[in-house]
C-alpha cells in the first residue's frame, strides 16, 4: 500500500511539473504563422508589433519568401494562418487549390516599380518607349526577381517589353529568388541597376531610384491577403482585421504602399 501511494505521489508529481511546460505547448499553439511576400516585411513587421503592443497576443511569427514560394509551401502543407501575396496570380493559385479560405479573401493594398541604383550612382536612365539600359549597366548585370515566377520579376519583365527594352538586356539579367535578394544585389554594389518595388528601395539607404516606370506599361500591382483554409486560430480572422484598418495604414503608407482596402472580386 506503501508503494502504491509513493508511486501515485510520484506520478502526481511528474504530472505536476509538465504542467507548465503543456501550457506553454498550448500557447505556442495560438501563436499567429504568416506567410507574407518579402516586399512587406519593413512595414508588416512594424504593423505587427503595433498589433502585439495593442492586444497583449503573443508576437507572430512571420515567413517572409517570394509569393510563388510561399504559395508552394502552402500546397506542400505547410502551416500558415494567413498568406499574403505580391500579385493576384499567386492569390488565384492557392485558391484553385483550396487552400485559402475564399470569404476572407481581400485585396489590401498596391505598390510601383522602380529602376534602382546604388545611392551614390550617377546613372541617368528615362524609362521612355525605346528604353535601352545597356550602357547604364555595363559590363554589369540588372538585378531583378525572377522573370518567370517572382512577382517583382514578372512586372519589370512585362515593363521592359512594353517599353521595348527587353531584348536588350535580357542576357544581362541577374535573377533572384525574391525582391529583397535583388535589392541588396544593388545594395552590395554587386548589380550596377535593379527593378524593384518602390517600397523597397524607401528601405535601403544605399540604393535611389533612378526613375519609376509607368503604370501603363505593366499589370496592376496588387497584394491580396486571406485566411488560410486549415487554420484554425481564432486571431488570424482579428489580424486581417486590424491589417485593413486604421492601425496598420499608417506603417504601410509610410513605406510607400497605397491602401486599397477594398473586396479582391472589386479589383
Amino acid at each position: 500500500m506503501l508503494i502504491r501511494r509513493n508511486v501515485m505521489g510520484l506520478a502526481a508529481a511528474f504530472l505536476l511539473g509538465l504542467a507548465p511546460a503543456i501550457g506553454a505547448a498550448q500557447a505556442q499553439t495560438k501563436e499567429l504563422v504568416i506567410f507574407a511576400a518579402a516586399s512587406l516585411k519593413n512595414a508588416l513587421d512594424e504593423t505587427a508589433a503595433a498589433w502585439v503592443k495593442e492586444t497583449g497576443k503573443p508576437a507572430p511569427k512571420i515567413s517572409y519568401a517570394a509569393s510563388n514560394a510561399l504559395a508552394r509551401q502552402l500546397e506542400q502543407g505547410a502551416p500558415a494562418d494567413l498568406f499574403l501575396s505580391a500579385d493576384l496570380d499567386w492569390m488565384d493559385y492557392a485558391a484553385g487549390k483550396n487552400l485559402i479560405k475564399p470569404e476572407t479573401r481581400v485585396t489590401l493594398l498596391a505598390n510601383r516599380i522602380a529602376l534602382i541604383a546604388s545611392s551614390d550612382s550617377t546613372a541617368n536612365v528615362a524609362l521612355a518607349p525605346g528604353v535601352d539600359l545597356s550602357a547604364a549597366l555595363g559590363q554589369g548585370r540588372l538585378a531583378m526577381g525572377n522573370v518567370d515566377s517572382v512577382p517583382a520579376g514578372k512586372y519589370g519583365k512585362a515593363a521592359l517589353e512594353k517599353l521595348g527594352g527587353w531584348d536588350k538586356v535580357k542576357d544581362k539579367v541577374a535573377q533572384a529568388d525574391n525582391v529583397r535578394a535583388a535589392l541588396l544585389l544593388v545594395s552590395r554594389g554587386e548589380a550596377p541597376l535593379g527593378i524593384v518595388y518602390t517600397t523597397d528601395a524607401a528601405a535601403d539607404p544605399k540604393v535611389k531610384v533612378v526613375a519609376t516606370f509607368p503604370e501603363d506599361s505593366h499589370p496592376p500591382i496588387l497584394y491580396p491577403v486571406a485566411v488560410t483554409k486549415d487554420s484554425a486560430n481564432p486571431d488570424a480572422v482579428a489580424f486581417l482585421t486590424y491589417l485593413r484598418g486604421a492601425g496598420a495604414r499608417g506603417a504601410f503608407e509610410k513605406q510607400g504602399f497605397t491602401v486599397l482596402n477594398k473586396p479582391a472580386n472589386a479589383s
